[in-house]
């Protein structure tokens, strides 16, 4: 299953999908702060949200998975 990682280190700001949802690659699925600068993190792949894995307000390192496309 295609994961979707951060790209950087920060706090999840606001969540853009939810499980269930059919997401086409480049489409936004969380965005991330970080230096007071929203960053959006998009899916590399078509699929569908199977697990969200971080939660609005969490920090996240990069490379933490956020979600899990099926």
């Amino acid at each position: 299953m295609p994961n979707v990682e951060a790209h950087i280190t920060g706090t999840v700001w606001k969540i853009e999908c939810a499980v269930g949802q059919e997401v086409e690659e480049g489409d936004t699925v969380v965005i991330l702060e970080s230096m007071k600068m929203e960053m959006p993190v998009e899916a590399e792949d078509d699929g569908k949200v199977v697990e969200i894995r971080c939660a609005e307000g969490e920090s996240v390192g990069e490379g933490d998975v956020l979600v899990v496309l099926g």
